[in-house]
């Protein structure tokens, strides 16, 4: 089964600023990276991983909604895999929604912020032999939350498109991941009234995964039993999940 080691490789992370994008920064170093670009809106809120790793952390201004950014990131060349971790939450409601800017944008950053970074990087990975893009999604794309629809909405897209990327990418040897973690213990699950895990227990296991050729991969147990639930009787999944809201 094809795989790919963070060891000794390039990797380029979005939203690594703080929750399992840093924690993805972190262990992809201590797992034996040669290098990680840290990308963040603001460069500043690197300051703790720079101090901490050195040069071997390139800060690079990124937002992944902002197609300039996404350019002027694609100018590092020696990226071996790219983790589409940005993402945002908080959209409200499917209708009546005070605000629809919210939902818009989390389709923004969460499908078109991915797929533009996908684009992106491709040729780059390509020309390094293949690489992987690794996508971080949500158990909510298995089936939506209904306190999160727009949120879950745009999971879904996300998972759809990996589908998709793996099968045009599979010529230039790129491997593409998704990632379908349950709650973990970041700000933007802050609210969620569930057990957590850690962002660094996250990391570790998907990288573990990667290296294996896990295609899909469940990082913690209630992903894991989420995931067996959908596959056994979606329906059921769906109701308690509407039971929740």
């Amino acid at each position: 089964m094809p795989s790919v080691s963070v060891k000794d490789s390039v990797v380029l992370i979005s939203g690594s600023n703080r929750g399992i994008g840093k924690s993805f920064a972190i262990q992809a170093l201590e797992m034996g990276a040669k290098k990680v670009y840290a990308g963040a809106r603001d460069e500043s809120t690197l300051a703790e991983l720079i101090a901490q790793y050195g040069d071997k952390i390139v800060p690079i201004t990124l937002d992944v909604t902002n197609q300039d950014h996404i350019d002027a990131a694609a100018a590092a060349g020696d990226v071996d895999i790219l983790i589409n971790n940005s993402g945002m939450g908080g959209g409200g409601p499917a209708v009546n929604n005070p605000n629809p800017a919210g939902q818009r944008m989390e389709m923004e950053v969460n499908y078109f912020g991915m797929m533009n970074m996908s684009s992106a990087f491709a040729p780059i990975l390509k020309a390094n032999g293949g690489g992987a893009i690794i996508n971080i999604l949500s158990v909510a794309a298995l089936s939506n939350f209904a306190f999160a629809p727009g949120y879950s909405a745009s999971k879904a897209a996300g998972r759809s498109l990996t589908q998709a990327l793996r099968v045009e990418l599979a010529a230039q040897n790129t491997l593409v991941f998704g990632v379908f973690p349950g709650p973990v213990d970041t700000d933007m699950a802050k609210n969620v009234p569930m057990d957590k895990v850690s962002p660094d227990s996250v990391a570790i296991h998907v990288y573990e995964e990667i290296a294996k050729g896990s295609e899909d991969i469940y990082p913690d147990p209630f992903a894991v039993q989420f995931a067996k639930g959908v596959q056994a009787d979606f329906k059921a999944v769906e109701k308690a999940n509407a039971a929740g809201f």
